[in-house]
């Protein structure tokens, strides 16, 4: 059976793609013969392959606006935009922790890098009648952890409603509009966290590990997602392979969510 993705030549611009699943993501496009444009706050140590790389702050509206323009002179326009971007630098606390700036930078980073980065490409994909948008959003909109993460997981619910709608819009004008939705994904960033738990609770790793899984409630997969698991997802789900597919989120997440 031949399991060409088709995706050949596109042109594709992923927000977020030097670390973690972004960067496993842009490896899956570029070994499918992908054109790509990669935006980030800063450029990565070593470039991979024929990636172009942009430095810009997508929280901002003139940082959104810089990659937009940025793609379409590289790549003489767009295919396919993936926006994995997003994160969390709010304080624990809870609620009274999140004073109106914090709430600002998670919707700025989570939420409006997306819309803002949409608004400036759609244009040309609804010109051509033809593209295709997919929004990273988590798992915490629907089980989000109050300590830390509540601006967090309501901007991601919002981005998730976002491309909903956004997805009745356009899809009848070519553009197909979808979601992916990860759990905990093992990350650089996810074993150094695990490594300083563990050494905080005197285990290993595994028991580390453990410690993050307990908190999501478990993990019924034993273990968290594979950056490459969300890359292959993401590269499937943008590819002619998944052309009737639009509207829909797909999670990842080792059976995190306890419900349907």
């Amino acid at each position: 059976m031949n399991f060409d993705l088709g995706l050949a030549g596109k042109r594709v611009l992923v927000t977020g793609g030097t670390r973690g699943a972004g960067a496993a993501t842009v490896h899956a496009l570029l070994d499918a013969g992908a054109r790509i444009v990669v935006a980030a706050r800063s450029l990565p140590a070593q470039a991979v392959g024929e990636v172009h790389y942009v430095a810009a702050n997508l929280s901002t509206a003139e940082g959104a606006q810089a990659v937009a323009d940025a793609a379409h002179e590289h790549l003489g326009g767009i295919d396919i935009l993936i926006n994995v971007v997003g994160g969390s630098s709010a304080p624990a606390g809870g609620f009274a922790a999140l004073d109106d700036a914090e709430w600002a930078k998670e919707l700025d980073l989570n939420l409006m890098s997306a819309v803002r980065l949409d608004r400036a490409l759609l244009p040309s994909m609804i010109a051509q009648g033809s593209g295709v948008i997919v929004h990273v959003t988590s798992i915490q909109r629907v089980l989000p952890l109050p300590d830390a993460t509540t601006a967090y997981a309501a901007a991601k619910a919002a981005l998730s409603t976002y491309s909903k709608a956004l997805s009745k819009e356009v899809t009848p004008k070519g553009v197909r509009v979808l979601r992916v939705s990860p759990g905990w994904i093992e990350t650089d960033a996810a074993v150094a966290l695990a490594e300083r738990l563990a050494r905080q609770a005197n285990t290993d790793y595994e028991g580390g590990r453990k410690i993050i899984m307990d908190t999501l409630g478990g993990i019924p997969l034993g273990r968290p997602v594979k950056p490459q698991e969300v890359a292959d997802l993401i590269a499937f789900l943008a590819s002619p392979r998944a052309a009737s597919i639009s509207g829909v989120e797909y999670v990842i997440d080792g059976g995190t969510v306890p419900t349907a």
